[in-house]
């Protein structure tokens, strides 16, 4: 569950292209269409709910769903929406990749849709996996371990926090667990932009957690493998606009 990134780059788009390379069958549903290159989102508007609770209800009737991811939601209103279909549904794993702004500072959630993803929505999910300015926002706290402790002690069972937005030659992630459990994973920072971004890695990360939890890896083990996925899609980016480079997502599994 995502938006529309017009530029290709980020959102549905990105969350397609990932779980289909890493062998699983996307069921993309359409949250939000945005006005968005590869630079920033300029305009959004969210899916009417009612469409939204039908798309869920229709693919539920006919196929099995293995896990969710969400990205940009839209409103509060499609949180509810899928809050409902989680009711009848608990088993399917949750990934929630809490988009609330574009890189180029482009807004993708008001406050309503905050607040509603906070008090509702992190506690229903397996793992939360906000950036850097995204869990200080959240967790309202500078620091991500506090910011993530934050988190949790709402009702995280585990955040994600992902460096990517960091400084440095190695970006550190860090899930944080519910009980004060940690682990770390070190990767190889790439180029990307001037300040070394690419558009849509957070998309992809996510999407690559949810298609390996589909596919009957533990959390663990999907997370290690979305990073490895992200590594070899932004190490041969493609330069599609003036803005930061994509993801190279459709051929990162054919690469050694």
């Amino acid at each position: 569950m995502s938006g529309l990134d017009p530029s290709g780059g980020a959102g549905i788009q990105a969350d397609i292209q990932t779980v289909t390379a890493l062998g699983a069958h996307p069921l993309p549903v359409l949250t939000c269409l945005t006005v968005q290159d590869t630079r920033n989102v300029y305009n959004a508007t969210a899916m009417d709910p009612g469409f939204v609770a039908e798309q869920l209800a229709c693919l539920a009737a006919d196929t099995p769903i293995h896990a969710i991811k969400t990205g940009a939601l839209g409103s509060s209103a499609i949180v509810e929406v899928l809050l409902a279909f989680l009711d009848d549904h608990p088993d399917i794993p949750l990934i929630v990749d809490p988009v609330i702004k574009a890189a180029g500072g482009g807004d993708l959630a008001d406050d309503a849709l905050i607040e509603t993803m906070r008090d509702k929505l992190f506690a229903r999910a397996e793992t939360v996996t906000p950036n850097g300015i995204e869990l200080a926002t959240l967790g309202r706290q500078s620091k991500p371990e506090a910011a993530a402790n934050a988190l949790i002690a709402r009702g995280c069972h585990s955040v994600l926090a992902t460096g990517g937005h960091g400084a440095g030659d190695t970006i550190v992630n860090i899930l944080f667990k519910s009980g004060g459990t940690r682990r770390e994973w070190s990767i190889a920072r790439a180029g990307g932009d001037y300040r070394g971004e690419f558009h849509g890695t957070g998309c992809t990360l996510a999407a690559a957690i949810a298609a390996g939890r589909a596919s009957g890896l533990d959390l663990e083990a999907a997370i290690e493998q979305a990073q490895d996925f992200v590594s070899q899609a932004v190490s041969s980016a493609l330069e599609v606009g003036k803005g930061q480079p994509v993801p190279d997502r459709c051929n990162a599994m054919a690469r050694p």
